[in-house]
């Protein structure tokens, strides 16, 4: 069962509000969303983490956030719909398509080339799907 809004902390709150910012969904449906895939208990564990330092933090642009998330997604060989998500969120925050393309060519001298040409394909997806 998710917690209702009004139980949140303030970090919680904040939290809250930087995932629906970043999966371009309203709070109430984030509330859901990740409710119904991760369970309440975890759900309200990322909301205050998401509510602290990392995602608030004046020392980060939302486009370092992007590129940071990026990266340990593709070194994780994370791909799919979270990867997307999150390539959609370094979109709207200003690294475009040769931007992305430059992340990938570093990250496969990092993390090696299968990860990065994953990752690459998933920029190609979600550029073609821009397009």
């Amino acid at each position: 069962m998710a917690v209702p809004p009004h139980d949140l902390s303030d970090r919680a709150a904040a939290g809250r509000e930087i995932y629906a910012r970043n999966f371009g969904v309203s709070p109430a449906e984030v509330e859901r969303l990740m409710t119904r895939h991760a369970g309440a208990v975890f759900t309200r564990e990322a909301y205050e983490a998401a509510g602290g330092p990392g995602w608030q933090s004046p020392a980060l642009t939302d486009r370092d956030r992007s590129i940071a998330v990026i990266a340990v997604l593709v070194a994780q060989n994370v791909t799919g719909q979270r990867l997307s998500t999150y390539l959609s969120l370094a979109r709207r925050n200003g690294l475009d398509l040769e931007g992305l393309t430059a992340l990938m060519v570093l990250l496969g001298s990092y993390v090696g080339q299968p990860y990065a040409s994953l990752g690459m394909e998933a920029v190609q997806r979600s550029a073609d799907a821009e397009q």
